[in-house]
């Protein structure tokens, strides 16, 4: 868990696995397709009971994690929280990820990370944020 909450690009890791003769489609097509690759992974290697991403979600959302950021930042969050459960984390990961439905309601992406007080304390919340998904407790 901590080297997949610490990788800065799920991707790779994802990729990796695929090299290596590990296709996460093939697990999605016996397990389910509304589990996080690292959900289903666990699952197969060790036999943990898979969350869903929406499952995922919610614990995020009982430990009150967003109760640390206001306004912008707080809305931010939550739309972060939604994307995942509805699409996945490379959803989120993704470059692009700001500039897309619901984002630019908030605000434009230049706006969004100053609602962070900048692009280090952005960046920092992102990867809280990851580690707050995986964290099981």
């Amino acid at each position: 868990m901590n080297t997949w909450s610490k990788a800065e690009q799920k991707q790779a890791i994802i990729h990796e696995l695929e090299q290596q003769g590990v296709p996460l489609f093939a697990l999605e097509e016996v397990v389910g397709c509304d589990y996080d690759p690292f959900d289903l992974i666990c699952h197969v290697a060790y036999d943990e009971p898979p969350l869903t991403r929406k499952e995922r979600a919610d614990l995020v959302r009982k430990r009150n994690y967003f109760t640390r950021y206001g306004g912008q930042a707080r809305a931010v969050m939550e739309a972060l929280l939604d994307k995942y459960a509805d699409a996945g984390i490379e959803a989120i990961e993704s470059p692009e990820a700001l500039k897309i439905i619901p984002f630019p309601q908030i605000g434009t992406p230049v706006e969004i990370v100053m609602a962070f007080g900048g692009r280090k304390q952005f960046q920092a919340a992102m990867r809280d944020f990851k580690t707050q998904l995986y964290q099981t407790a």
